[in-house]
């Protein structure tokens, strides 16, 4: 039995200066690349797959605009982010563990009660949506085999309920690695794994658009039953772009993982690599998915494709391993929180004991981890399964944390970092941008929640199928 190192910011004498940093926790060892594979697995995600129909709502013009004015947004405000992790300074300053603290430092007051909220609100919701892209994926694996091996006489109705128990299954053991830090590999393999769909996706897509012999789509964009169905398309479009952009909800603990003393450079520099390599595949995909099925793009891309078989069941497999990666990553923020809320009312919770186990190597057991996290992976497949919605529940997450996560806060403890004067042009500007974004998220927001209403019309709980 062993207790958990003092959380405290200076390095006892007892320990070695060499495993630790200047605030008594392990040595911190991210580098660019690691960095770059945590931004780029939060990021290219399920939302990717929906980013083709994202586009038929906006249209040729309105689409990939929409997409690089996110991108940029993202990237302009992930800086601003990325100054807060220390306060005062860059160098020296007290860290900032998560976003609330961050917040705390610097703005101060009931701002931190209200970012929690939101954030943890935000991730979690995240984690309901991985799990219903996963189990759609895995569906779809067997769909196909399914459609292959009755040589099309079966329609092969999938229920997507024993997926959704056996990707909660698979988070009960991934959700006991015990925090950020020791999930640089996953992440590493997610990452490869995002860029293994995608490219498979733009292949299927090339090839779908050439078997066509046109580029399918308009200007305007899809049509819509009625006006107001195509203003709802519209708005639910810009909560599944913003979703596909999302990581400022994670940055700062992204951003703790990074070797001193370089932790901001290091996160500009990662920052601009992911934000400008996920761009260019999210156009890609968008553009290409449009350009094959036109106004009917499917709401996820690898559905629309039954064959070659084997492309599709990888790019589906790959989805699904990255997708566990993806869930851990928003996921042990929260995990994080939880568990230093409750250890500072009860110190006896960080007590961890050693398992030995035969044929394997010895690992670390806190029951309390145990029993929470696998609680609320239990609570979050329960969730999935009761409302299988990819696509709008994509968006009510990206309205939901886009401008107070990604625009709001960034801004507000920039302008207080860099003591921007109020009212001289700095400040008007980056306060006509956040108001700008808010109403994006507000119509994005209605959009998206509309749509679960009329989803919840049509839908039985545990009933989803594909």
């Amino acid at each position: 039995m062993k207790t958990l190192p003092p959380r405290n910011n200076t390095v006892s004498h007892h320990q070695n200066d060499s495993l630790y940093d200047d605030d008594g926790r392990p040595r911190r060892t991210g580098t660019v690349w690691t960095t770059s594979s945590h931004i780029i697995t939060a990021v290219i995600g399920s939302g990717v797959l929906s980013l083709a129909w994202s586009i038929a709502q906006l249209g040729w013009i309105g689409g990939p605009i929409v997409m690089i004015f996110f991108s940029l947004v993202t990237l302009y405000t992930s800086y601003f982010l990325a100054n807060c992790y220390r306060a005062g300074d860059p160098i020296t300053g007290k860290r900032s563990y998560t976003y609330m603290e961050a917040i705390d430092n610097i703005l101060g007051g009931k701002n931190s009660i209200f970012c929690g909220i939101i954030q943890y609100a935000n991730l979690y919701g995240i984690t309901i949506g991985y799990t219903i892209g996963a189990a759609l994926s895995m569906m779809a694996i067997t769909k196909i085999q399914c459609i292959y091996s009755s040589e099309g006489e079966d329609p092969c109705i999938i229920s997507g309920n024993r997926y959704l128990i056996g990707f909660g299954i698979i988070q009960l053991g991934f959700s006991q690695l015990p925090d950020f830090h020791n999930i640089s590999w996953l992440s590493v393999l997610a990452a490869v794994m995002s860029f293994t769909y995608s490219i498979i996706g733009l292949i299927l897509g090339i090839i779908k658009m050439a078997g066509n012999g046109t580029i399918m789509g308009s200007i305007t964009g899809a049509k819509g039953e009625s006006p107001m169905d195509r203003v709802r398309g519209i708005f639910l479009a810009l909560g599944n772009i913003a979703f596909a952009y999302a990581f400022s909800t994670i940055l700062i603990e992204i951003q703790d993982t990074i070797k001193s003393p370089n932790e901001l450079k290091t996160m500009k520099v990662a920052s601009k690599i992911s934000v400008a390599t996920t761009t260019i595949f999210y156009v890609l995909c968008g553009c290409i998915g449009y350009g094959a099925f036109g106004d009917s793009a499917p709401g996820n891309l690898l559905t629309a494709f039954d064959k070659p078989i084997w492309p599709i069941i990888i790019a589906n497999l790959a989805i699904v391993i990255h997708l566990v990666g993806a869930y851990q990553v928003y996921s042990q923020p929260l995990f994080a929180f939880v568990e230093q809320q409750a250890s500072k009312r009860w110190p006896s919770l960080e007590i961890e004991r050693t398992v030995e186990m035969p044929f394997l190597p010895s690992f670390k057991l806190n029951n309390f981890r145990l029993i929470w996290r696998s609680i609320f992976v239990v609570v979050t497949t329960f969730i999935s399964m009761l409302i299988p919605f990819f696509n709008d529940i994509l968006g009510v997450i990206g309205a939901l944390g886009f401008w107070p996560l990604t625009v709001y806060f960034p801004v507000e403890m920039y302008i207080k970092q860099m003591k921007i004067e109020k009212w001289s042009g700095k400040w008007i500007g980056l306060q006509c941008l956040s108001m700008f974004c808010l109403l994006v998220t507000i119509a994005a927001l209605v959009g998206s929640v509309v749509g679960v209403l009329l989803d919840l019309s049509k839908f039985k709980p545990f009933s989803s199928q594909l």
